[in-house]
């Protein structure tokens, strides 16, 4: 009964680029964005992966996507809104200053590691209950079967963290370049991380600062993801 999951980032937008965390703002994909999304659909192409149903957040820059991977492994794209970026709030748009200088006390919490609603919106612990419920149903409709779900960082890392069964999904999993692969096997509960971050097809291909920084043992640069 177990199902392959491909989970794939989106590839570059300009926001990456700039450090302005995105949320569920509808960034497109900019021009390295699109050759990232082409190179890894002509990668899984060229290594035959078949897809029998590739599923994908309903905001631009996951989409844009995945209809590259689609049309290149000929698999129909169908968008899942359960599958987007974390809710940011008022934070979208911002940067990581920004939000300090604006909203002090939330930041000074979140710095202190409390799970606070980013910009009044999802936590992470509520960013991962979507996701890994939009998952497992997903997953119960595609037994045995090979499935691409095209997400943002942010759900990435917490479905690596669910399968390998860790509390603190974004200091467990720091990088998710974009467009990369990591595989699960999922059976019922059991699930299996098989390859993470894999991003093999962008090995001449720049990468946008992921705002990645020190080990979550350093308190002035605490670990975040850019979503």
């Amino acid at each position: 009964m177990t199902t392959t999951v491909y989970l794939i980032r989106h590839g570059e937008t300009d926001w990456n680029v700039t450090g302005r965390w995105q949320g569920h703002a509808d960034v497109p994909l900019n021009a390295l964005g699109r050759r990232q999304a082409e190179l890894l659909a002509q990668r899984l192409r060229d290594e035959d992966v078949r897809f029998d149903a590739i599923y994908s957040s309903d905001l631009a820059r996951a989409y844009q996507t995945a209809w590259e991977l689609g049309a290149a492994v000929k698999a129909p794209v169908q968008l899942l809104p359960p599958l987007r970026e974390i809710d940011l709030g008022a934070w979208s748009g911002l940067t990581r200053d920004d939000i300090r200088e604006r909203y002090p006390i939330e930041f000074a919490l979140l710095e202190e590691g409390q799970d606070v609603p980013r910009g009044g919106g999802e936590t992470l612990l509520g960013l991962r209950k979507r996701v890994v419920e939009a998952v497992d149903a997903i997953v119960a409709q595609h037994p045995r079967e090979t499935l691409a779900l095209v997400t943002h960082g942010g759900p990435v890392r917490m479905l690596l963290a669910h399968a390998a069964q860790h509390g603190d999904g974004w200091r467990s999993f720091a990088h998710i370049g974009n467009t990369s692969v990591s595989i699960l096997h999922c059976n019922g509960p059991n699930w299996t991380i098989v390859t993470q971050n894999d991003m093999r097809h962008l090995a001449d291909v720049p990468q946008a600062p992921d705002l990645m920084s020190a080990p979550p043992d350093d308190a002035e640069q605490p670990q975040e993801w850019n979503p």
